[in-house]
């Protein structure tokens, strides 16, 4: 075999030469290259052809400070972090047209690192174009944006004049106690929903949010309608009219209005209902509200989720609401049957004997009920129910039902612990609100202090409700500081506390600014 030769391949006898690749002198410097159109090795098209000539390395971009966003010409602005694929996105676009005016093709970019407060920001790009005769070259180039700062529209209205909304959200339910805007509250902090509200107000009977945009409070009534039956009307009103350009400004009212059932409230359901629902009731307890109403039916454990426009048909009130409650003592307990889970939650058939707490020392009354509780209760524990034997009732259902069907005397509804201290391991926060001066009449702040604190022992006696909203560690809280209370008396795990994260600038320490610092105190 000759060297410089391949082997014949195999069964086909034909003599195969090996290819090689052959290299020329380059034109200018001489050097040995692999050929290509232009004759020329990169170092020499380098220092001839510049690809980068007309790009421009230096630009301006449109920031507001208010609301982290920048401007997309002509009047767009867009929302993007810092060295964010959407700031890069909007960045890219300045160039866009040079480098198409140019030929210039971008196979990549990246953000060169510069001071937060330089009001600079750097790219490092990577440009590709055919230079003689078909020979592609890279180069990299770098571009310098130049931050200006300015006020969007919105933020401009809102500097100038808070009162300058386009559209509110006017929240309201008609029930004597504002525990449902407690929940709502802490859902709306959780989902940031109400991040974009100009202002929140404190109304008789709920809340008002007002908005510089239309979208803004339309995407908060969606977010309502995910987590509470509400039924909403829209209106808007003309404020000015430019008969030019044919443009109209409105003012939009969004009024939704949260349905009237709450957790823990007595229920008595007309004849026409029960049958509806397949002979649930007639007395039901409302044990859950989301965008649909789960009943319960205390006697028989049956459960119904009824939507809110199933509701609005039927539009039944509550008989007793959690204001109405009445405290017993369990004199004795006999489980009937086996305990059983209902969408998540137990309960346990049972007959118990009660008395009212008020009736010691006084009478010898006492109770034998059925109740769903018989999982939670032993005798000598606290219960809080509603007392059909002696209350005083104005419902046409409850009448109605007294006279068709034998009820019980007590309906048990939760067991009761002992007050706790005033002091927790855990904080929520809450959203800044506006009071009205109607909203300060003698006493009133007193009855939004103990139902705020009636929710923290919701909260901390129902873990379902503590699932879906943020529990924060009290960072001032000392285990000293909390008073000696039962074993029994249920508290949040610690497990379920998140940090609560607070911003700083700590300019002693090695000039460094803006240090994020979170504390757990346990």
């Amino acid at each position: 075999m000759l060297p410089g030769s391949a082997a014949p391949a195999a069964g086909s006898g034909m003599f195969v030469p090996t290819q090689t690749v052959g290299t020329v002198l380059c034109c200018i410097c001489g050097v040995a290259m692999q050929p290509n159109p232009a004759n020329m090795c990169a170092r020499c098209i380098r220092g001839r052809v510049d690809i980068t000539e007309g790009v421009p390395r230096h630009a301006a971009v449109v920031y507001c400070p208010d609301c982290t966003s920048y401007l997309q010409p002509p009047r767009s602005w867009l929302r993007a972090g810092p060295e964010s694929p959407e700031l890069m996105q909007i960045l890219l676009r300045r160039l866009n047209r040079p480098l198409a005016r140019l030929r210039v093709s971008l196979s990549g970019a990246e953000f060169v690192f510069s001071e937060p407060h330089s009001k600079r920001l750097r790219l490092k790009l990577r440009l590709r174009r055919e230079v003689l005769n078909a020979v592609v070259l890279e180069q990299t180039h770098p571009v310098e944006f130049t931050v200006h700062d300015r006020l969007c529209d919105a933020c401009a209205r809102a500097q100038s004049n808070p009162d300058q909304w386009v559209a509110v959200v006017q929240l309201r339910q008609h029930v004597p106690h504002r525990r449902t805007f407690l929940y709502l509250e802490q859902l709306l902090l959780k989902h940031g929903q109400a991040s974009l509200a100009l202002r929140v107000a404190a109304a008789p009977g709920g809340l008002d949010f007002f908005f510089g945009s239309r979208s803004h409070a339309a995407r908060l009534v969606d977010f309502l309608a995910t987590v509470a039956p509400v039924q909403t009307q829209t209106a808007k009103q003309l404020v000015s009219h430019d008969t030019k350009s044919n443009v109209y400004n409105y003012k939009h009212t969004f009024s939704v209005e949260i349905c009237p059932i709450c957790r823990e409230d007595l229920i008595a359901l007309s004849p026409q209902v029960s049958r509806d629902l397949g002979g649930l009731g007639p007395i039901v307890l409302c044990i859950k509200v989301t965008n649909a109403i789960a009943l319960l039916d205390p006697l028989t454990l049956r459960v119904h989720h009824l939507e809110e426009k199933k509701y609005r048909v039927y539009n039944f009130k509550a008989a007793l609401t959690s204001k109405q409650l009445v405290e017993y003592i369990v004199l004795d307990i006999e489980h009937e049957s086996p305990e059983i889970t209902i969408d998540g939650s137990r309960y346990q058939l049972a007959y118990a004997q009660v008395a009212r707490v008020s009736d010691f020392g006084k009478n010898d009354t006492m109770f034998t009920v059925r109740t769903h509780l018989g999982h939670l209760l032993n005798p000598g524990d606290l219960a809080l129910g509603y007392d059909l034997y002696g209350a005083n009732l104005n419902d046409d259902d409850m009448d109605t039902a007294m006279m068709r069907h034998s009820l019980p005397e007590v309906i048990l509804v939760k067991k009761s612990f002992a007050k706790r201290p005033r002091t927790r391991r855990w904080k929520l926060k809450r959203l800044p609100m506006e009071e009205d001066g109607g909203n300060k009449a003698k006493g009133e702040l007193e009855k939004r202090a103990d139902e705020y604190e009636e929710f923290l022992r919701d909260l901390e006696h129902n873990s379902d409700i503590r699932f879906q909203i943020d529990l924060y560690k009290d960072e001032d809280y000392r285990s000293e500081m909390a008073s000696t209370i039962g074993d029994d008396v249920p508290t949040v795990p610690i497990e379920e506390l998140i940090e609560d994260l607070s911003l700083g600038d700590d300019e002693e320490e090695e000039g460094e600014e803006g240090n994020a610092h979170a504390d757990m105190v346990g």
